[in-house]
């Protein structure tokens, strides 16, 4: 299993494992991919980047993980709820990564909007991990 792979899977196992985020967004509301019809409120692995940054004595890769949270109810406030829940879970979060060790994974940005096509509303955060 890649780097990567044991990552969303460490990712998957937090926030769905988490009584409070199920709460807001209901036991199947962790996914790796967003459906044609997808029943919301929803949170979604949407991708993972990831670069080598070993060194001369140590292996290691840099992953850049977009997680989208999505609402169809008015307003902001309901992913904005998600989204802080996901950040609180995974912001420096120790997950045990299979066959790995996680150096680092750090919330970098979070861009909340109403997606065009949809109308849903969407919130789109972006972490950093970095994995050896």
């Amino acid at each position: 299993m890649s780097a990567a792979a044991a990552l969303q899977k460490a990712i998957f196992q937090r926030l769905s494992t988490d009584a409070a985020l199920m709460a807001l967004v209901g036991a199947a509301g962790v996914t790796d991919r967003l459906l044609a019809k997808p029943s919301l409120p929803l949170v979604v692995i949407r991708s993972i980047d990831s670069s080598d940054r070993s060194t001369a004595t140590e292996e290691g890769e840099e992953h850049l993980v977009t997680i989208d949270a999505w609402s169809e109810n008015g307003g902001h406030l309901e992913v904005q709820t998600i989204a802080a829940r996901v950040r609180l879970l995974l912001h420096d979060a120790d997950l045990t990564i299979e066959g790995f060790h996680l150096v680092s994974l750090l919330h970098r940005t979070t861009r909340i909007r109403r997606d065009g096509k949809t109308r849903y509303h969407r919130a789109e955060m972006r972490f950093r991990a970095v994995t050896e």
